[in-house]
């Protein structure tokens, strides 16, 4: 029975394979419907009567507006002025001056220790590469060649 299901796929899928190899036919062509054509409507003529006329505005006179009246302004009442103050001198002390910074002598350092310095890879390492083929399973036949 296993051997029966493996030789009907096996055929199902060389069936496939050989549909898939053949050419397609192309497909038919679209046609499409014609559109009839509308009658065209006829619309009626526009009344020729003229236009009524607007009423005209009658001329208004101006109205006129009373005079301003002339009164003075009132005046404003007189802020007193306060006395100038005065103030006193500044001191006339020095301001005291700022220490010097000592100056600092050269120190000679030491010579660096000669370790080595660690090396950057500049290449990087190849990934491992996938195998492509699938590893033979002692207990099946193997696939069919084409």
């Amino acid at each position: 029975m296993i051997m029966a299901l493996l030789f009907s796929s096996t055929e199902m899928s060389l069936a496939a394979r050989h549909l898939l190899d053949t050419p397609a036919a192309p497909p038919p062509a679209l046609t499409l419907p014609t559109i009839p054509s509308l009658p065209t409507a006829t619309l009626p003529p526009l009344p020729s009567t003229p236009l009524p006329t607007l009423p005209t505005q009658p001329n208004l006179p101006m109205p006129t507006l009373p005079p301003l009246p002339t009164n003075p302004l009132p005046t404003l009442p007189i802020q007193p002025t306060l006395p100038k103050s005065t103030l006193p001198p500044l001191p006339s002390t020095q301001l005291p001056t700022l220490p010097t910074m000592p100056m600092i002598p050269n120190v000679a350092l030491p010579p660096m220790p000669a370790f080595p310095l660690p090396t950057i890879p500049t290449t990087i390492p190849s990934i491992p590469s996938i195998p492509t083929t699938i590893p033979k399973i002692p207990f099946l036949p193997p696939p069919p060649s084409n």
